[in-house]
């Protein structure tokens, strides 16, 4: 059986299609969107946060569940007014992301929602809950073309694999046999 490899979404009117999509739709789930857009967080990073990780802060800093090491990013302006808002009134000490349920949201969910956000929009990437993470790393990439600096936020061993997790080192070979000929 062949592995779902997840995709970036490479076309930044896309990603903005997905996020008003989800903004009209559950204001929970955009806010994930741009959370995971902005950070370049695992799902299961995201969904850990609580209320108190957040409010008031400059940076997130977390434990990351997968390598057990020590993160911090600063909480750019854009995510700082999404989450704002988006806490105004909550209890410090609960989840950010609750189900239907009233308990923590899980990476199925959020797989769910960004699948079905891709496919409404006939985004046609091989969408999960990665698609954050390597559009993040992606676009990061694309302003400012430093892997190392990408390495170091995704925690990878080397920058081919950095390269390679975000797709950029496909793009690359593409570019050089378009523009090639003898």
């Amino acid at each position: 059986m062949k592995k779902h490899i997840a995709e970036p979404i490479k076309n930044k009117k896309d990603i903005k299609a997905v996020e008003g999509y989800l903004k009209e739709h559950n204001k929970r789930d955009y806010v994930i969107w741009v959370l995971g857009l902005n950070s370049g967080l695992r799902v299961s990073d995201i969904v850990g946060l609580d209320v108190s990780d957040v409010v008031d802060k400059t940076h997130i800093t977390i434990i990351e569940k997968k390598t057990q090491k020590r993160k911090s990013f600063y909480i750019n302006d854009k995510l700082k007014k999404v989450l704002k808002d988006y806490t105004k009134g909550r209890n410090i000490d609960e989840p950010l992301f609750l189900g239907k349920q009233g308990y923590r949201l899980n990476r199925r969910q959020v797989h769910r929602f960004i699948v079905n956000a891709c496919y409404e929009l006939g985004i046609k990437i091989k969408a999960s809950t990665h698609t954050m993470r390597k559009s993040f790393g992606y676009h990061h990439y694309q302003k400012f073309k430093d892997p190392i600096i990408l390495q170091k936020t995704f925690n990878h061993s080397s920058i081919a694999i950095t390269l390679r997790y975000i797709g950029v080192e496909q793009d690359e070979i593409d570019y050089c046999y378009k523009n090639f000929e003898l």
